[in-house]
């Protein structure tokens, strides 16, 4: 790749699942059968949830991570084509795909279990896998692979130049100082008190925007808090919607942002530092605004807008 293509490129290195969700009209108590109001599989998991995110928005995406050699394996990398995703970094595990088991109330809430499956066989990076994280601008990671492999993946990004963003859930153990080597994280409310103890998410975001890292804590339908380097930059607001189903608003946000942010990215960009307060707040209200659209409708990634229909919002 040359360096024109290098500023465009974001790696996704995460899950892919495939989700079966099941719409109610609340969580069952323990021991209590209620009746389901639809059942659908719709292809998931954090990790192709963002990928698919940031190519809809116009982003030049690759997909790292793997999948069973079964039905929904192939479902899968169906979808990663149609969306013209690169797959030379989704290997084939022996193990069955991930699936995602997802309780969608009438609220728009959703409770989610994951059973890893294929998803935990990636516990180091593939030789292929390390080199398209080094031709890309960028790495977006999550925490639904092996920690290994998202250690692996930041080494090779921090050698290379490649801006890392990480979605931190679910909220693993993580070494030593594992957040202080990203560029960006994104926790919402409270993965951020978890990960920092403290319930305010303005202190939160600074918390975890220590050493000139950047840290948006999302808030749901009160916005997001944008912190750069300890100090909080400001609380954006929510687009106020009807939501009807909240499954990957967050990865839709993610992905909307990073895609955003290579629209502007300049080929001697390296660090978060690099990223004016001005870039990143752009880039948090087209997130914003695709995230919005995605909770109205239902499903993951069924759910989440292109570039034409967020630009038509903004104008």
């Amino acid at each position: 790749m040359n360096d024109v293509s290098k500023t465009t490129r974001i790696a996704v290195l995460g899950s892919a699942n495939m989700d079966l969700v099941v719409r109610q009209p609340r969580l069952p108590q323990p021991g209590e059968t209620i009746f389901g109001s639809g059942y659908d599989t719709v292809p998931g998991g954090k990790g192709l949830n963002q990928a698919v995110a940031a190519a809809r928005q116009g982003g030049t995406v690759d997909f790292l991570g793997a999948v069973g050699a079964d039905t929904y394996g192939r479902e899968l990398r169906d979808l990663v084509a149609a969306e013209g995703i690169g797959a030379a970094g989704l290997a084939e595990a022996g193990e069955p795909t991930g699936t995602a088991h997802i309780a969608v109330v009438d609220s728009g809430e959703n409770s989610i279990v994951v059973v890893s499956g294929a998803n935990a066989t990636v516990t180091a990076l593939t030789a292929d896998q390390e080199e398209i994280i080094r031709q890309s601008a960028f790495l977006v990671m999550q925490c639904e692979l092996p920690v290994g492999a998202l250690a692996a993946g930041i080494a090779v990004a921090r050698a290379h130049g490649v801006f890392t963003v990480l979605t931190p859930a679910p909220v693993v153990p993580l070494p030593a100082r594992f957040l202080a080597s990203v560029d960006l994280v994104v926790p919402n409310q409270i993965e951020a008190a978890e990960l920092t103890g403290e319930s305010d998410p303005v202190r939160a975001a600074e918390l975890l925007s220590a050493d000139k890292t950047w840290a948006i804590v999302t808030l749901g339908v009160e916005g997001c808090v944008v912190a750069y380097d300890g100090t909080a930059v400001g609380l954006a607001p929510a687009r106020p919607v009807r939501a009807v189903d909240t499954t990957a608003a967050g990865d839709t946000f993610v992905g909307a942002l990073v895609a955003r942010l290579t629209a502007f990215w300049l080929p001697n960009q390296q660090s978060a530092s690099d990223i004016s307060e001005e870039r990143m707040v752009d880039a948090v209200r087209w997130a914003t605004v695709a995230s919005s659209i995605s909770v109205t409708r239902h499903g993951a990634t069924s759910s989440m807008p292109t570039l034409a229909e967020v630009a038509a919002i903004l104008g």
